[in-house]
């Protein structure tokens, strides 16, 4: 867990040295939830990279295990399905999809071509014992349709929304940690910086300041580099 509120001051700090613009708890808010979004969407292309990469070295397995384990809060791996019509919708909360599975039974997803293609034979088409999946908008059609009444399924859910709550007193907004204001990152500590300089350089967009834009984004690719090294 990453506390909002460190993160607010940090980017505070940066954003109003030498007078460079302020940033309202409101737009910090948006900016500091497409930040959290696009850290947890970088695993997942990382993790395709690394896993991918020929000869995978013990270093590289280290760097997966570590995404792995970092996405591991959000991970969900005994979610489940009801199956109506041959058809399933996703938990409210779902952001990537992992396994489709029934007790020792696996399904293999296919694109909706390649299940038309299958079903013209009787060889090929799907069976209880060999059955497949589709994904659709916000769910899953499951081959053959009438197999299964439930599935069950792994996947990683959609970080919980982050806010910075405050009240404001005198036409200044003060941190208020209560949990009905106030929700911090779920991400792990090591992402405090990262999250920093991503923030700047949305907000330095927004607020039409180019050097706090180009700041956090230089110290956003600092960051990355190092890691890689």
């Amino acid at each position: 867990m990453v506390l909002i509120d460190t993160v607010y001051q940090r980017v505070l700090a940066l954003a109003n040295k030498e007078q460079r613009g302020y940033i309202t708890p409101q737009e910090f808010n948006l900016f500091a939830n497409q930040a959290q979004l696009e850290i947890v969407d970088k695993y997942f292309v990382d993790i395709n990279q690394l896993s991918r990469m020929p000869g995978n070295k013990e270093e590289y397995s280290d760097m997966v295990d570590n995404l792995d384990e970092r996405l591991g809060v959000l991970k969900t791996e005994s979610g489940s399905l009801n199956i109506t019509g041959g058809r399933a919708d996703f938990p409210i909360d779902l952001y990537m999809l992992g396994s489709v599975f029934k007790n020792n039974v696996n399904f293999d997803q296919l694109n909706p071509n390649e299940i038309r293609k299958i079903n013209k034979s009787n060889l090929t088409r799907p069976s209880r014992n060999r059955p497949v999946y589709s994904i659709t908008d916000n769910g899953i059609n499951i081959f053959p349709p009438s197999a299964y009444a439930r599935v069950d399924i792994s996947y990683t859910r959609r970080p919980n929304t982050v806010a910075w709550g405050y009240v404001v007193i005198n036409n200044r907004a003060l941190y208020d940690p209560s949990e009905l204001k106030t929700t911090n990152f779920e991400l792990h500590p090591s992402e405090e910086t990262e999250l920093v300089y991503k923030i700047l350089k949305l907000s330095g967009v927004a607020i039409q300041r180019n050097q706090v834009a180009q700041f956090g984004q230089a110290m956003e690719k600092e960051l990355q580099q190092q890691e890689k090294q």
